[in-house]
């Protein structure tokens, strides 16, 4: 069972990046997923997660990625992706990804995105 995250790299600000989630062992989409990241000297943050366990997909965007960043899953090939446009300096971290279901999570390992000029 792994969670495999990937498409991190360096870019210019206002540059796109595409990150991958792929899962092995499991069917990623029977779970919510979600990405977090870790800038240096801070505390870990949500950045945006889905959750269908109601049978209708349900968004979360923290306010900072709103309208730049968008989650979206490919259950056939079993990867969640996150794409990232109009990348900002401040979006320099390390991004991780999770699914969770019924109280089980299963975190990946973390991929780099850094945006400077």
């Amino acid at each position: 069972v792994q969670l495999q995250a990937s498409g991190g790299g360096s870019v210019q600000p206002g540059g796109t990046l595409r990150l991958s989630c792929t899962a092995s062992g499991f069917s990623l989409g029977d779970y919510a997923v979600a990405w977090f990241r870790r800038a240096p000297g801070k505390e870990r943050e949500a950045v945006s997660c889905i959750d269908d366990s109601d049978g209708y997909s349900q968004f979360f965007y923290a306010d900072s990625v709103k309208g730049r960043f968008t989650l979206s899953r490919d259950n056939a090939k079993n990867t969640a992706f996150l794409q990232m446009r109009s990348l900002k300096p401040e979006d320099t971290a390390v991004y991780y990804c999770a699914a969770e279901r019924f109280g089980n999570s299963y975190w990946g390992q973390g991929t780099q995105v850094t945006v400077s000029s």
